[in-house]
């Protein structure tokens, strides 16, 4: 029983399967996306929120510095993008990394990759949501339309202020030297109706913004390609006007020092950074509405990733050039705030639209790809039917699209934006981590490798790996003393947890090392697998608790349903 709980679907069976489906009147979707449509799609999802919210406190947090980490993410996801493309060019089903799963690591690893794949999109689209609202409320304000505080935030971030008002007025500080956030959630607190003893603080705006682009989605592909396309054209325009005005206000003196936090206050930032490029997967969720998914899919996804790339970068440089980093910790709309400290403020007052338009896009893919993976693993008979019910209109998953609205816009209520950030962060890498592992996988057996359009540039691991090892592993514990803090904090302190997780990841390196001289494994996966399981390292023990807590909910589902209904059942 055991080995049949990693029971795989081989690439053939998936490819005929497919085939089936598409004969079947009603079973299948509108083949209408190509390059530029699928390059567009990454764009709306990987500049979203970051580039509108987080990227001010990452700032805050790492410094101008924070742009290196852009740019080391943006190589990890390089790394993983090649894997996905791999995959993508032999398996063009929409599943995105679960069916990869399913082909080369087994069904039950496949369903733990698919429940935070659902983790992943769910939770990212209540954090655009939560952003969406926010720039929406400041543009109404700057408009004269005054919503009330209870119906703009979230209740935790309201309770929290209310409480931290409540101390600093009661030790004598002026209302009005509070900060911004502070104030606003003290007012939504103690204006908000109270029904049944609690107080009523929900986040209406992301609700209503989650329903319209959840029946955007639902009427088909080509009116969602349409408005997408439409709205990345003018967030680059938005961004390209940032970038090229803030230009002309940058102080060079701002850059300096370059990590204020040193590398600590770098790393803080590895959610808020990965959080920017979880949508390139994105891409792949369309196979099944591309016409011609195993030549488009990889060329997007590269061209996505470099093209946010350097946004990124050149974003980051501006706002720390013309803000010094650590004024911006709290701030959620740092680009119009970058402008009204220059006294800008009709750009500001663009970029707080524009951020609208841009986030609403990004509502738009994320609300998009979610449904496709709940389709596909209700195909394999791991979810219930009605979740691979194709509407015979629309041609699009109805049931799916639906269910997605419901779990992404009730969240966008009550979450606060931090929280959900992380929490998305992490299986997001643990979905890099595992494609890039089933690539190492897949390939061992050179018949796969035969079944692929795209081929990963292959690099032999042998000594590379091995050598990385050992350096690694000097840099960061050059002497006894070291060696002796180290094993120390595993028993001792507060960073016991992060300490194993990072012994751990030292293991995995070692273990790839001896696999890499023994088979020659291609190094481009084995250093996306290995870039990806650091970050993960670097999450957090809190993060990590959640993230187990979910896997173990996912695996309670797996055996009580999933396993027996499984079309790989005997």
């Amino acid at each position: 029983m055991n080995s049949s709980f990693f029971r795989k679907k081989s690439i053939d069976k998936i490819v005929s399967d497919q085939i089936e489906i598409e004969k079947l009147e009603g079973g299948s979707m509108v083949r209408n996306l190509g390059v530029r449509d699928l390059t567009f799609l990454g764009v709306a999802a990987i500049i979203g929120a970051s580039i509108f919210s987080a990227i001010g406190q990452a700032s805050a947090n790492g410094g101008p510095a924070v742009s290196l980490l852009f740019v080391f993410t943006a190589v990890a996801c390089m790394f993983t993008a090649f894997c996905y493309a791999r995959f993508a060019a032999t398996v063009p089903i929409s599943g995105s990394a679960y069916t990869y799963a399913y082909t080369s690591l087994g069904e039950i690893v496949a369903w733990i990759l698919g429940w935070n794949l659902l983790l992943e999109y769910a939770i990212s689209n209540v954090a655009v949501a939560i952003s969406w609202s926010k720039y929406f409320v400041d543009l109404m304000e700057g408009l004269g339309y005054h919503i009330p505080d209870y119906l703009t935030m979230d209740f935790l971030s309201a309770k929290r202020a209310y409480a931290d008002a409540q101390v600093a007025l009661s030790q004598g500080q002026l209302f009005e030297s509070l900060s911004v956030n502070v104030r606003e959630g003290y007012t939504a607190y103690a204006t908000a109706p109270v029904l049944f003893g609690w107080h009523f603080v929900a986040n209406i705006p992301a609700l209503l913004i989650t329903a319209a682009i959840t029946y955007l989605v639902y009427i088909g592909i080509r009116e969602t390609k349409n408005m997408n396309n439409i709205l990345v054209i003018l967030k680059l325009l938005v961004i390209m006007i940032v970038v090229g005005v803030g230009a002309f206000y940058v102080q060079v003196d701002n850059w300096s020092p370059f990590a204020p936090n040193g590398i600590s206050g770098v790393l803080k930032s590895v959610a808020a950074v990965c959080f920017a490029y979880i949508g390139f997967d994105s891409i792949s969720t369309t196979a099944e509405e591309c016409t011609n998914p195993q030549r488009d899919i990889p060329k997007a996804m590269m061209w996505a990733l470099i093209i946010c790339t350097v946004l990124y970068v050149l974003v980051t440089l501006v706002l720390t050039g013309i803000v010094p980093s650590a004024s911006l910790a709290g701030i959620e709309d740092p680009l119009a705030y970058m402008f009204t400290q220059v006294g800008l403020h009709g750009v500001a007052g663009v970029v707080a639209a524009s951020a609208v338009i841009a986030l609403t896009s990004a509502l738009l893919v994320y609300q998009l790809g979610q449904p496709r993976i709940w389709m596909t693993m209700s195909r394999d008979g791991l979810l219930p039917k009605a979740f691979s019910n194709i509407h015979p209109k629309y041609r699009t998953p109805s049931f799916s699209t639906i269910m997605t609205g419901v779990l992404v816009g009730i969240p966008a209520l009550f979450a606060n934006l931090e929280e959900v950030i992380n929490l998305s962060s992490i299986g997001t890498l643990f979905a890099f981590v595992l494609v890039c592992g089933g690539v190492l996988i897949l390939d061992l057996d050179p018949e796969n490798q035969k079944k692929s359009k795209f081929k990963i540039p292959y690099i032999n691991a042998k000594y590379w790996v091995g050598v990385s090892f050992v350096i690694g592993i000097y840099l960061y514990l050059p002497n006894s003393d070291s060696w002796s803090n180290y094993w120390t904090a595993h028993w001792v302190g507060d960073a016991r947890v992060d300490h194993f997780l990072l012994s751990a990841f030292f293991l995995i390196w070692l273990v790839l090392a001896y696999f890499s001289y023994k088979v020659n494994l291609s190094l481009i996966p084995v250093l996306g697998l290995l870039v990806n399981l650091y970050l993960m390292t670097q999450m957090g023990a809190t993060n990590w608790e959640r993230f187990l807590y979910w896997c173990i909910a996912g695996f309670v589902i797996y055996f009580s349903y999933s396993y027996r209904k499984s079309k790989l059942h005997v």
